[in-house]
């Protein structure tokens, strides 16, 4: 087994009390992160906070030790209550820096009404900022005033960002994975062993499910023992009824597996032999990182960060959006060629270790932490 091996060099330039700020704790891509950031921080001896503000969730019990909780339980986007027990945590703790993921800006925004001198670090998480609808895009322009730095995780976003948003400083920090430090054993995966196509996704049209489905439809016309295993938060909503709709239109049901919002991922990869993400929009999928860290052999779209973690035919599989027949090519030649699978996994798990690590992103995050 190949080991990467980290030594810390963190930089400690001056104490930092940081609070991650997220709307929910249930697994989905921006909520993992700031779990795990949450988590680095504490890991490398920093005082770490992490607030959710409108759910909790599974991803609650990934929460180190160390790391101090904040639930807000906020019913509203303007709960008094709930601002006022925010801001008094700040006040109390002396925290100098709320880093806000994806939509729990605008709380960011509102407590730095009251607390002025608290500085506003936005994690954009939003692989398809560029489409979002002209009234959020306004507000989100509007507040951004107030941002002291917005980190995004690839450089489209980046780009973007600097276009469209007024904050102080913009920064492009490509996302990390990590597993947690107990490995639960819960979700059990139908299907063979070594013969399971794995999807780590929440059920949000992005994810583009319904390409994945028709192309494994190809797939599994060639190789019926094979099996799809869908695994993300079901919002049970029209998208989420398109995908179950297709399933027993197309009679999929023996072959595609859906799980809904899952916690032991490590477990889960454990039991896979491909992971695959079918998007036709994406920032840098912590997925995609995960599955390095389970040395899967991996197709994923050419969107977002994809690209630049996976090399085509060197630790995995690019191929176009919405485009089944070459997902389903790419999917078929993994599943004829055993020998490159290994590769391909052995080769990712490298990369993903070298160039996505925890000690990597946290040495970029405190000296962005530390801009003047």
């Amino acid at each position: 087994m190949i080991k990467i091996i980290q030594q810390s060099n963190i930089p400690t330039i001056k104490p930092l009390k940081v609070i991650q700020l997220i709307d929910s704790l249930s697994p989905g891509g921006a909520e993992i992160m700031a779990v795990n950031i949450a988590n680095a921080m504490a890991n490398n001896g920093l005082e770490s906070h992490i607030c959710a503000t409108r759910q909790e969730g599974a991803l609650k019990a990934k929460l180190g030790l160390e790391v101090k909780y904040l639930f807000l339980n906020k019913k509203n986007t303007l709960d008094l209550k709930a601002l006022k027990k925010l801001v008094h945590y700040i006040k109390f703790n002396e925290i100098s820096i709320i880093h806000a993921h994806a939509t729990s800006y605008f709380t960011a925004f509102l407590v730095k009404l009251g607390l002025p001198k608290v500085r506003i670090v936005w994690h954009n998480h939003f692989g398809n900022s560029k489409n979002l609808r002209l009234d959020k895009k306004n507000i989100l322009s509007l507040v951004s005033k107030t941002f002291y730095t917005i980190i995004s995780v690839n450089n489209e976003l980046n780009q973007w960002a600097q276009l469209n948003l007024k904050a102080k400083h913009f920064q492009y920090l490509p996302n990390f994975a990590l597993y947690g430090a107990i490995n639960s054993k819960e979700t059990l995966l139908q299907g063979s062993n070594e013969k399971r196509i794995v999807c780590l996704a929440n059920l949000k049209s992005p994810k583009d499910h319904l390409n994945l489905l028709k192309a494994f439809e190809i797939v599994h016309k060639k190789h019926k023992d094979w099996t799809l295993h869908l695994v993300g938060m079901d919002f049970k909503d029209v998208y989420s009824e398109e995908i179950k709709s297709y399933r027993l239109a197309h009679h999929l049901e023996a072959c595609v597996f859906l799980y809904g919002s899952c916690s032991d991922t490590q477990y889960i990869l454990e039991q896979a032999s491909i992971g695959v993400l079918g998007s036709k929009s994406e920032g840098l999928p912590v997925a995609l990182l995960e599955y390095g860290l389970a040395k899967l052999p991996v197709v994923v779209t050419d969107v977002g960060e994809c690209g630049t973690v996976v090399n085509n035919m060197e630790n995995g599989l690019v191929v176009p959006p919405v485009d089944e027949e070459r997902l389903a090519e790419a999917l078929v030649f993994l599943i004829e060629n055993e020998n490159r699978r290994k590769e391909f996994g052995e080769n990712l798990y490298i990369k993903v270790g070298l160039n996505y690590s925890e000690n990597a992103f946290i040495t970029q995050l405190i000296t962005i932490y530390n801009f003047e």
